[in-house]
């Protein structure tokens, strides 16, 4: 998966090379499912969701500019996969999701695999988690109809957010906010994308999807 899917595509860094190596993504999805854990696609999970293909979570990673020593809010954990390769790189990760059941799961894999450096936390992830901030890099999972005010509050000075926009049924496209030493934000579009919608406060309502 490493060589064909992720440096075959481009992805070049040592860091998340290695990160990517050290996660075993079998554990993440449902045990049917096991001998597909590996395939460049994305897969069903529990409650009606999706867990990403490989080569799209470490296009996020990397559009993060993730580094040792940073603080990373994911919205969106889902099964814990992608907070669990990005606890190999960083210093803390805390995944916000709004399913109780997927949250269950994500914290007892972590459990089981001794990832104390990421915690799972059950809420609604368009508002962030004002608590912890600030972040330095911020990862969304869901695509959203804008760049929620609270998650660019949120983000450090030189945080870096990377968020899909766009509708279920239009075309979406990857975005990363970076922002600057002032406060200032500047946007860049990554191209296009496929994902679920972002659910929230500052994301789709449950009617529009």
């Amino acid at each position: 998966m490493v060589e064909r899917q992720l440096r075959g595509r481009g992805i070049s860094s040592t860091e998340i090379l290695s990160a990517f190596r050290q996660v075993p993504r079998e554990v993440f999805i449902r045990g049917d499912l096991s001998h597909l854990a590996y395939g460049d696609h994305p897969l069903p999970i529990e409650a009606g969701q999706t867990i990403s293909q490989p080569y799209i979570v470490a296009l996020m990673i990397e559009a993060a500019e993730l580094k040792a020593g940073d603080k990373v809010l994911e919205v969106g954990s889902g099964s814990g996969y992608a907070a669990a390769v990005m606890s190999r790189i960083a210093a803390q990760v805390i995944g916000v999701e709004r399913c109780e059941e997927l949250v269950n799961l994500a914290r007892e894999r972590m459990r089981r695999l001794g990832y104390d450096n990421v915690t799972i936390i059950e809420g609604d992830g368009t508002l962030g988690l004002t608590s912890e901030a600030p972040f330095d890099a911020i990862l969304v999972a869901a695509s959203g109809s804008h760049v929620p005010r609270s998650l660019t509050d949120q983000l450090a000075p030189r945080g870096r957010l990377v968020i899909p926009l766009g509708g279920p049924r239009s075309a979406q496209k990857l975005i990363r906010v970076s922002k600057g030493e002032d406060g200032s934000l500047q946007q860049s579009d990554l191209g296009g994308v496929r994902f679920v919608p972002l659910i929230g406060e500052e994301g789709w309502s449950d009617a529009q999807n």
